[in-house]
């Protein structure tokens, strides 16, 4: 719901404050009060104004609405908070009604996963043209914040790959090579039949699933850019899975417990591993996501939790696909992104135009 912002005006210690999310609002009736959660299904079901006129009975059946629901604004007026939905009424809701019919206050803010890139950007020009601090900077982003763009540092990717191999990372060669020539001509690589070297948009997803231990990090050095298309996304996977079990534990329950088979099949080579998405430590830490739905073997579950599956799945790509969860940039020749590929997501759009990357996989190098 990229187009709803947070009401940001300087309130009164007794007017109330909303802040939007994708799927809820976090509801603050007024200074020091608890926030109030409230979910956009909920509060569409629950209109004041969907009532029979005579009778004030409700005339909406639950089934009606869609879980998917959105409001196109949301605003708070005279101490009420005022939807407007597509084509449909324009429900007021006062804020005391809110009050008496909460469900649920919110007991930790519900962060959503980060899209400010600014957070994660670094510039070669800052650290005078030395790769060894500059390789270092980005490592300690990416594992800190899931990932790190940097801007301008050369068309050398071997210099990269050494500045980076100095910080205890060491290159993990693929059934593609040791480097990646990821372009529509390439002549340097082995099995090259999959979409990475093509032209086509590429969704959300991890590299790698289908291996038993996939590798830790990936470097995406950008030498030519694409005439036209090819805007780089990534997502913190990790942040969008916390956000899932807090807003929806039941999906993120489904999705850690279930197995999935990846299944990555070219003309010369074939691997399958069967895994769940998603996998905690002994803590509940999130430590592995796994997603690649052009690896996926067709689901295979009981009759009966297979349509649960499919929500779950559905629920946690509603998180990731958000704009508004999303890191997004066109990247220029020198500039390269590195990212956590067991916490992190990546896609670009089509292109047009001879685009080239170069990708290199990272693991770290145990003491």
């Amino acid at each position: 719901m990229s187009q709803l912002r947070p009401d940001s005006r300087t309130a009164p210690a007794t007017e109330a404050v909303i802040e939007l999310r994708a799927d809820h609002v976090r509801l603050i009736p007024r200074r020091g009060a608890s926030a109030l959660l409230f979910h956009w299904f909920w509060l569409r079901h629950n209109a004041l104004e969907d009532v029979h006129p005579s009778t004030r009975e409700r005339v909406l059946d639950a089934r009606d609405v869609p879980l998917d629901l959105q409001p196109t604004s949301a605003r708070i007026v005279e101490h009420a908070l005022v939807l407007e939905w597509p084509g449909q009424i324009t429900p007021r809701f006062p804020v005391a009604w809110l009050e008496d019919h909460a469900y649920a206050k919110e007991r930790a803010p519900i962060e959503p996963p980060p899209s400010d890139v600014g957070k994660i950007t670094l510039h070669a020009s800052d650290f005078g043209g030395e790769l060894g601090p500059l390789a270092q900077a980005a490592l300690e982003r990416a594992r800190g914040a899931r990932a790190a763009v940097v801007r301008g540092a050369g068309l050398d990717t071997e210099a990269l790959v050494e500045a980076l191999a100095s910080h205890r990372l060491s290159v993990r060669e693929t059934h593609f090579g040791r480097i990646e020539d990821l372009r529509t001509d390439n002549t340097t690589n082995t099995n090259t039949d999959q979409l990475g070297y093509t032209d086509a948009p590429i969704d959300l997803h991890t590299d790698q699933p289908f291996l038993d231990d996939p590798p830790r990090y990936q470097l995406l050095h950008s030498i030519r850019a694409a005439d036209e298309g090819g805007e780089s996304i990534v997502v913190d996977a990790c942040a969008a899975a916390r956000y899932l079990r807090a807003v929806d534990a039941e999906s993120f329950e489904r999705l850690r417990t279930t197995h999935v088979t990846f299944h990555r099949r070219q003309k010369r080579f074939e691997r399958i591993v069967h895994a769940p998405l998603l996998r905690v430590d002994d803590r509940g830490e999130l430590i592995e996501i796994r997603h690649s739905y052009f690896t996926f073997a067709p689901f295979r579950e009981s009759f009966d939790r297979l349509e649960a599956y499919y929500r779950a799945y559905q629920r946690f790509a509603r998180v990731l696909h958000e704009r508004s969860h999303q890191w997004r940039g066109l990247r220029q020749p020198g500039d390269f992104v590195l990212y956590d590929n067991k916490l992190a997501l990546h896609a670009r759009t089509g292109v047009r135009g001879a685009r080239w990357v170069r990708g290199v996989y990272f693991d770290e190098v145990r003491p």
